[in-house]
């Protein structure tokens, strides 16, 4: 790879805050001076993908027009295919296009999407094929991401070592650490719960700090610690899945009832992995139901 030039990193602060969910203060923070070209695009890129993150679909689609270049025309797919299930096919069938072009399909950012997409998809060895070569640590995360999906932990320790020795002290080297000891469990769950601590120290608290260490006290059976965390994040953005989909679990090993956070997991993201395996297990009761009858 070739070598970074050692000048300011003008997207330090506004790639920080997106990676650790802070996504109203990235695009607050997002008019930045004297970018170079390549920077303004990427900074555009991140600006556009927090909007995507809070859910602003439309704001995208609306926004990147057909000159754009091809990164924020990747982020505008990504944008299409989260707006709703009738969107999908034709945004996967524009991305595949991009990627088949020989004079961009190489692009960073048109990975990244790709193997986002991909992964929603839960198509991993698609996804696989458009990440695996990395070049960013955004692309290394998400491989381990990918990875960890397919229960291949194995690979994903391997890729975490790939970025510990590019900068072991980044923010998703960070993270992904913290992934892989909640993948692997056991004392790892300590160790994951203290990158999130840490976070939290010096980082604005997001959504997204909050769940991971609500995860790591349930991992650990703290599960009224993990209910406080759930609601603060809650707090901050009533609508986050994660949250939802956690509070639903806490719930249920508190004992209390959890159907207000599953009502509205439904009706926010119907999609979401739990909401489609309490309608499988309903089916299953109904079933057994019909059948005793």
């Amino acid at each position: 790879m070739a070598a970074v030039a050692a000048g300011p990193d003008h997207l330090f602060n506004l790639r920080n805050n997106f990676y650790l969910g802070a996504y109203q203060a990235a695009i607050n923070n997002s008019e930045l001076p004297n970018l170079s070209p390549d920077d303004a695009v990427e900074r555009d890129c991140l600006v556009f993908r927090s909007y995507i993150a809070l859910g602003s679909y439309q704001l995208v689609i609306n926004e990147i027009d057909a000159s754009a270049a091809t990164p924020l025309q990747a982020v505008k797919l990504l944008a299409l295919y989260l707006s709703g299930p009738d969107y999908r096919e034709s945004a996967i069938s524009s991305l595949k296009e991009l990627l088949a072009d020989p004079g961009i399909g190489n692009n960073s950012i048109l990975r990244l999407i790709a193997g986002t997409v991909f992964m929603h998809e839960q198509d991993y060895n698609e996804a696989l094929k458009h990440t695996n070569a990395g070049g960013t640590m955004e692309l290394n995360a998400l491989n381990i991401q990918i990875f960890l999906k397919m229960h291949r932990s194995d690979y994903a320790e391997r890729q975490l070592r790939v970025m510990q020795q590019v900068d072991e002290d980044h923010t998703l080297t960070q993270l992904a650490n913290a992934w892989l000891n909640l993948a692997v469990g056991g004392s790892k769950i300590q160790e994951a719960y203290l990158i999130f601590q840490d976070f939290s120290e010096k980082s604005q608290v997001t959504s997204l700090i909050l769940n991971g260490k609500a995860v790591c006290c349930m991992h650990m059976g703290n599960f009224d610690e993990a209910e406080s965390l759930l609601v603060e994040a809650l707090t901050k953005d009533a609508k986050d899945p994660e949250t939802l989909a956690n509070l639903v679990v806490c719930y249920l090993h508190l004992g209390k009832s959890p159907s207000r956070f599953l009502s509205q997991l439904k009706l926010g993201h119907p999609d979401h992995m739990l909401v489609k395996r309490a309608a499988d297990a309903e089916e299953g009761f109904d079933r057994a139901i019909q059948s005793v009858g």
